[in-house]
């Protein structure tokens, strides 16, 4: 037994010390962010170069995005649908810049990984609570899309630590996002749909991730 409980410390000690990239993608979410970084990387090259002069950095960019997407919470309040959805499309923008940036800046890391990943989450919960609260969503489906999105990114962040990456996930965000401009313009009462099948799939990647977390203890 006391091997199996030193075995069991040293898991949990790199899990909170190592200095290694861990971040919440799958394994072969990593291989296409990296590709889609540098090749985002190349083709924004002179506006990127641009940041760099005026003394802008990945996190500058992150926090613009954040700001943005939590924009999009009055602006659905007030009733201003459209600028809702386009503060929510400058987030998904600036969202798909600080990655390239920090790259092209060498200043690429696990806390800014980090750091996008938590502005994301809290955008994907405000935005859904927003989408609550106006009625374009129910309590239920949207609470427990909260719940689960929430549930698997730290799943997966653990698991990349632990060295047990999913192979991989499904990361609904965009797909509701743009479910909702389709909710306003084209096909209102749908938006619930959507978030539900989201929601599954989401709860059967949180009952994975936390089975093969289990195991390692």
């Amino acid at each position: 037994m006391l091997p199996l409980e030193f075995d069991r410390i040293r898991q949990f000690h790199a899990l909170f010390t190592m200095k290694s990239k861990v971040t919440c993608y799958s394994g072969g979410e990593s291989r296409f962010m990296e590709w889609s970084q540098r090749w985002r990387g190349e083709l924004l090259r002179p506006l990127l170069a641009r940041f760099v002069r005026a003394g802008v950095c990945a996190n500058h960019i992150t926090l613009i995005s954040l700001i943005a997407g939590l924009g999009f919470v009055p602006a659905l309040l007030l009733g201003q649908s459209a600028l809702a959805l386009v503060l929510l499309l400058a987030h998904v923008i600036l969202d798909g810049l600080d990655g390239p940036l920090a790259r092209h800046r060498e200043q690429a890391s696990s806390r800014g990984s980090f750091t996008d990943t938590m502005a994301d989450q809290v955008v994907v919960t405000s935005t859904a609570l927003a989408m609550i609260h106006t009625g374009h969503l129910s309590a239920w489906a949207g609470g427990l899309y909260v719940f689960f999105y929430a549930l698997v990114v730290g799943f997966a962040l653990v698991r990349n630590a632990i060295q047990a990456p999913y192979s991989w996930l499904f990361r609904p965000r965009f797909a509701i996002f743009l479910w909702f401009a389709l909710e306003i313009y084209l096909w209102p009462g749908s938006l619930d749909t959507a978030v539900w099948l989201a929601t599954a799939v989401l709860a059967w990647k949180a009952i994975t991730g936390f089975v093969k977390i289990r195991e390692r203890m």
